[in-house]
């Protein structure tokens, strides 16, 4: 790193301890949490620190006659294999402050896990961390030192069979929304999976298998479990029960299901308003909740224990994962710069329809928020990230159907029911919609209208979706099986 002028050093300074800057007394001797911070340093993202500086950024000074001696002291324990391991080739740099003598040691990122007298450090905020014994923390910095993915773990004990076809075939349909002439609809339940990086070579059987990553996407429930029994994502409404929640969902199953019954979920909860983009009406609400939960699913760190959810709130949505996290903070629009968390998953999901190209779910984020809310998203970067979408009470107002709509439909049921699905059926010979059904047989309530008979009329193949890849489309039609 080029020598830095004294403005920038009393800039760095200024902006206090944080997880890139630490402060060090250190007036006459280099203390032992020197180390840790260096060690910390070099384990997460580099950073700055300065000897002579106490912890709230006052600028005491070192000892001149301490100086050369701190110096030597420090370049002997920084290259001693017992001390920091592997050894850092570190210099510090002596400038002056204010009419004051200070160390500047500036420690770039490492390129393997360091260790300081045996013990693994981390950082964590301003905090260096001791994570020896965290046996889930010490796996992801070995991850992130070694560039790997934990979803690129391979099973070569285990075959195509604990895979679902029907998910696969799925897939294949689905990437129809960005070509009809897509490579998958040409190939086996094999070939796909090569295509997209899902069978790998395992280096210590030297055998190849699928992945961690197959397995989250097309296996069956059962499968997924014994894999990564940890797995699982948590959707909770509260707006009226505050202590506890309204609605909830745990779901645990493979990601296509899981990405449906996420969305399914929120959209129970969250009102659609018309929205204007342009000239175009678009649901504001569906492209918010597509970008929030195909983040969540192909970019959370499967390593960790920590529960996904999504909370639905009064005045905000917020979803939170756990991450394999490049920084602390809050996220710039401007400027950050995305990096691929689980590559292998994130490129289903694009292919599928689920997801876009790295780092355009961010700026949708923020388009369609204005457009729902007028409110501003909010990206925290952590070991946990989270994702915070504000709403207006408009978004969970209930708006639905009255009490007498329901009852009046209930009635019309009591009076003759074969007659309602006859006529349906009739109906759909031609592709409707819900909405184009629910006024042809004179009904008002929407949501009791399709539990009643749109749903048993396709769980019995007599009716069938128009799009059966996507459930839930704004342009989903229903159309009578002949």
């Amino acid at each position: 790193m080029k020598k830095l002028n004294e403005k920038e050093l009393l800039e760095i300074i200024g902006k206090g301890e944080c997880h890139t800057t630490e402060f060090k007394k250190s007036t006459t001797d280099i203390t032992k949490d020197v180390y840790e911070s260096i060690c910390a340093f070099s384990n997460r993202d580099g950073g700055h620190v300065f000897l002579g500086v106490k912890d709230n950024g006052e600028i005491l000074g070192i000892e001149p006659n301490c100086i050369e001696k701190m110096k030597k002291d420090f370049v002997t324990a920084i290259n001693n294999a017992n001390k920091m391991y592997p050894p850092l080739f570190l210099t510090p740099v002596e400038y002056e402050l204010q009419g004051r003598k200070v160390l500047h040691i500036y420690v770039p990122v490492g390129t393997q896990v360091s260790r300081c007298s045996g013990r693994i450090y981390d950082r964590n905020n301003e905090s260096d961390i001791d994570i020896t014994d965290n046996e889930e923390l010490v796996y992801k910095l070995y991850a992130r030192k070694q560039g790997t993915y934990f979803v690129n773990k391979v099973f070569p004990e285990w075959g195509m069979d604990v895979l679902r076809p029907d998910l696969i075939e799925r897939a294949r349909k689905m990437t129809r929304a960005r070509s009809n002439n897509h490579p998958w609809l040409s190939m086996d339940d094999e070939e796909l999976l090569r295509s997209a990086g899902l069978i790998l070579l395992d280096h210590e059987s030297r055998r190849e298998g699928i992945t961690l990553a197959a397995i989250l996407l097309f296996g069956k429930d059962t499968t997924i479990m014994s894999a990564l029994p940890q797995h699982k994502t948590d959707m909770i409404f509260r707006v009226q029960n505050l202590d506890r929640y309204d609605d909830r969902d745990v779901i645990v199953t493979n990601l296509l299901d899981s990405y449906d019954r996420m969305s399914e979920f929120a959209k129970k909860h969250l009102n659609d308003p018309f929205v204007l983009d342009g000239m175009q009406s678009v649901s504001a609400r569906d492209a918010i909740l597509r970008e929030i939960i195909s983040n969540s699913l192909a970019h959370r760190d499967y390593s960790s224990g920590y529960v996904a959810k999504m909370v639905i709130e009064k005045d905000r949505i917020f979803a939170e994962n756990s991450n394999r996290t490049h920084g602390y903070g809050n996220l710039n629009l401007n400027t950050f710069e995305p990096f691929p968390k689980n590559p292998a998953i994130s490129k289903v999901f694009r292919e599928i329809g689920l997801a876009d190209e790295l780092g355009s779910g961010m700026r949708n984020t923020y388009k369609f928020t204005k457009l729902y809310s007028g409110g501003i998203p909010q990206f925290v970067e952590g070991d946990v990230f989270k994702t915070v979408i504000p709403l207006n009470e408009t978004a969970t107002m209930k708006s639905g159907p009255k009490a007498s709509d329901q009852v009046s439909d209930q009635v019309s049921d009591q009076v003759g029911s074969d007659a309602v699905v006859e006529k349906i059926l009739e109906f759909c010979k031609t592709a409707r919609t819900k909405k184009e059904i629910s006024e042809h047989i004179g009904y008002k309530n929407l949501t009791y209208m399709t539990r009643t008979y749109i749903k048993p009329l396709l769980e019995s193949g007599k009716l069938a979706y128009t799009i059966p890849e996507k459930p839930q489309s704004r342009l989903q039609k229903y159309i009578t099986k002949q």
